[in-house]
């Protein structure tokens, strides 16, 4: 395939659960250490070198946004998936995820073992599964499908995503207490 792998920033969503939370307005848009949530996802993602788009459009659903990403970069040897609410993610994260071994159809990243985060990685061959989820879905079940890898790193910026008001009060502590989180 093309152009390598391409990080895919999804920032289509309409972040109910942050206004529901007592949050105002879009969480992406939600000030945080200086700049917004948004901003502070697309500088990791920018100093990590790799190809990006960012997926803005309005859609129905999470997987209607993945389908919109994937068909938008289909060139693409590889599609890493980014929440656009991920601030705290890493730079180094998203190209130890990257440079996965391409023979993996998807890879995971996960944290102490056994938490779940993001990016996910999913190989140009997933493509077709990937142009046609909609609705709610997100990709699981081609993870699941794909056996995918589980893929070690060492960043808690990985899992913590803002979806309420709660999760963007915690990630300003974060960055307070651990100026890892920080460094790109």
């Amino acid at each position: 395939m093309g152009t390598g792998p391409i990080v895919i920033v999804l920032a289509s969503g309409r972040g109910e659960r942050f206004v529901a939370s007592g949050g105002t307005g879009s969480k992406l848009q939600a000030r945080l250490d200086g700049c917004t949530v948004l901003e502070r996802t697309l500088m990791a993602v920018h100093a990590s070198g790799l190809p990006w788009h960012l997926e803005t459009a309005t859609h129905p659903g999470l997987g209607d946004s993945i389908a919109a990403g994937v068909r938008a970069t289909a060139d693409a040897a590889a599609w890493l998936i980014l929440p656009g609410d991920l601030p705290l993610i890493q730079a180094s994260t998203l190209r130890h995820i990257a440079q996965a071994p391409m023979s993996l159809d998807v890879v995971v990243p996960v944290v102490k073992g056994w938490q779940r985060g993001h990016p996910v990685r999913f190989s140009a061959r997933c493509g077709s599964e990937l142009m046609q989820l909609s609705g709610p879905e997100d990709g699981a079940a081609i993870e699941q499908a794909r056996n995918a890898t589980l893929w070690p790193v060492q960043d808690p910026g990985c899992i913590v995503d803002i979806d309420t008001l709660q999760d963007l009060q915690q990630a300003r502590q974060l960055l307070a207490m651990n100026k890892p989180f920080q460094q790109y």
